[in-house]
């Protein structure tokens, strides 16, 4: 900022001494300047190198943050908050506020040093005419923070609408074979279009009003320097000024024009971030219903695997005003198996989600070796609970990886431990098919396999966690008869000894358990030993069997009609 004012002793220097030598005072000042500009680079240099990474250094700490957030949020709040919105959010989002606090930020403090300076300067060089040239600026700062609040708001109104064309996006993209199925691929190109549209009509407007606004910063800032070559030229013209004062003034007006365009860019992309970021910070700030590893640990000793649901009454979080349990009692002797059959959306696969813990009973209480499972360590609790259940789902790397996910530590899981797994649920057989084998990528949730080699995997993780507890949600609803034999033998093998509740509609599945409970309306209407419930011929769990024997029959005779 020292530059216009030695530029100004330069001309004078020049216009002063016309008739003499001034080659020493010249070579002094632009020596001067020349150090002066050298600094300015050099600090201007490390100044955008810093801002860089701090930046990037900001975004990274943003997402592994929220990231972290989201994932210690309960089950329920991701039934009400879309993918694509909290993918948005982890893009987007926090690459816009690392900008808006960095180079942003860094260029706005540089606009705000050079405009204070340079208006100092200019009340030092004139004060009548820096007086008369500032009296344009309140007007523009009324302006520019009028200006301001509106894009403040359509900047969060354009990123919830690109939060909702990214959830369409992800999702159809995510279920391609469906929209594949359907033929949808033209009416699914349109809602996008529609949402993207959506969006650029809310980029118009804030095209629109930052044309007008730096249309008038642009205009005021000619006006300015038009305003100090009139005025100063008055003055010099009077001999209140000199060539050179009225040059650095001149320069310093202009800079202050400059840096007053950019507090105007620096605010409106202020703005813009904290319009982005009101919903990142409520990610950020939330507190999740329930804890991730907070709670008393059982002792191994006294874990015996006793599980009991007394006086459970149950809502989603979703759907409050849809009961699906209902002073529901149902105990489960440790070690032993427990069958729990019930028309669909009875609520069956409801109660290993109870188990697990990815939601609380509205009333009532789930209780584990005496223990409420409200006061147990949830991260301990689902360690020791394998699951396989009915849709299981996979991730995008190889069988090997998704196997040794169900180990607590799957780095220390051995390829001999994987294998033994692999045998004991049958999946050797197809694995070894594969050209590499444990290495194959299933794709993504395992769309590159079939829904009997994904369940079987499953089966092969949950055999490596080694549990105490056992859910089984329909195990082996995708298996043909032969493979469902050894796989339910496999199965049989690991209940050895363990606590198990099976979601099952099977026969085959059923008979070997050591109670069957019905469960109906919300509560356990039925429960006692297989055989005691099919002589009940009035019991729900008869009139079950029966509707299954007669589909089996329809299926026969269907088959033997094609024969």
């Amino acid at each position: 900022m020292s530059a216009p004012f030695f530029l100004g002793r330069v001309i004078d220097v020049i216009y002063s001494n016309a008739a003499e030598d001034f080659t020493s005072s010249l070579t002094t000042l632009c020596a001067l300047l020349s150090g002066v500009f050298l600094c300015g680079a050099a600090a201007n240099g490390v100044r955008v190198y810093l801002m860089q990474t701090s930046g990037q250094r900001i975004v990274r700490r943003l997402r592994s943050s929220l990231f972290s957030s989201v994932l210690r949020q309960e089950v329920g709040f991701f039934d009400k908050t879309r993918t694509g919105e909290l993918i948005n959010r982890l893009s987007s989002d926090t690459v816009l506020i690392g900008r808006s606090v960095t180079e942003n930020l860094s260029d706005g403090l540089r606009a705000l040093a050079q405009a204070s300076v340079g208006v100092g300067m200019m009340f030092f060089v004139s004060p009548q005419l820096a007086t008369f040239v500032l009296s344009i600026v309140p007007p523009l700062a009324i302006v520019a923070v009028i200006y301001g609040r509106y894009l403040r708001k359509v900047s969060k109104l354009t990123q919830d609408s690109l939060a909702e064309a990214t959830q369409l996006a992800e999702e159809r993209i995510g279920n391609i074979r469906t929209v594949r199925a359907f033929g949808k691929e033209i009416m699914e190109i349109e809602k996008y279009d529609s949402k993207v549209d959506h969006v650029l009509d809310l980029t118009n407007k804030e095209a629109f009003a930052r044309a007008g606004f730096f249309g008038l910063t642009g205009l005021s800032g000619n006006l300015i320097v038009l305003a100090v070559l009139y005025k100063g030229g008055l003055l010099t013209g009077a001999s209140e000024m000199t060539i050179g004062e009225l040059s650095s003034f001149l320069m310093y007006a202009f800079w202050v024009g400059i840096s007053i365009g950019g507090l105007s860019s620096f605010y409106a992309e202020l703005m813009k971030g904290f319009g982005a970021g009101a919903r990142l910070w409520e990610l950020l700030d939330r507190r999740p219903v329930m804890p991730i590893n907070e709670g008393l640990v059982i002792p191994p000793e006294k874990f015996k695997g006793n599980l009991e649901f007394r006086d459970v009454t149950f809502m989603y979080p979703s759907r409050p005003d849809a009961p699906i349990f209902q002073d529901l009692n149902l105990s489960i002797p440790s070690g032993s198996v427990m069958a729990v059959v019930g028309p669909s959306g009875s609520g069956k696969s409801t109660l290993v989600s109870l188990l697990l813990r990815l939601y609380d009973p509205n009333a009532g209480s789930i209780y584990i070796d005496g223990h409420d499972v409200r006061h147990l360590n949830p991260l301990w609790l689902r360690s020791k609970i394998g699951t396989v259940s009915q849709e299981p789902v996979l991730f995008s790397c190889s069988i090997s990886e998704n196997i040794a996910y169900g180990a607590d530590d799957p780095s220390a899981v051995t390829q001999e431990d994987i294998h033994r797994v692999a045998e004991i649920a049958n999946t050797l057989g197809f694995i070894k098919g594969f050209p590499k084998g444990f290495n194959t990528v299933v794709g993504e949730k395992g769309v590159l396999l079939s829904g009997g080699q994904k369940q079987r995997i499953a089966i092969a993780r949950a055999l490596l966690k080694d549990p105490r507890i056992l859910l089984l949600d329909e195990a082996t609803s995708a298996l043909d008869a032969e493979n469902e034999y050894l796989v339910q033998e496999a199965l049989e093998r690991l209940m050895e000894g363990r606590t198990v509740l099976i979601i099952a509609h099977r026969l085959s599945t059923i008979q070997n358990a050591n109670a069957v409970a019905v469960l109906d309306q919300g509560r356990i209407v039925e429960c006692g030993k297989h055989e005691q419930l099919l002589q009940n011929r009035d019991g729900m769990f008869s009139k079950l069997m029966e509707k299954q024997a007669s589909l089996l029959r329809n299926r026969d005779s269907i088959l033997t009609a094609q024969r």
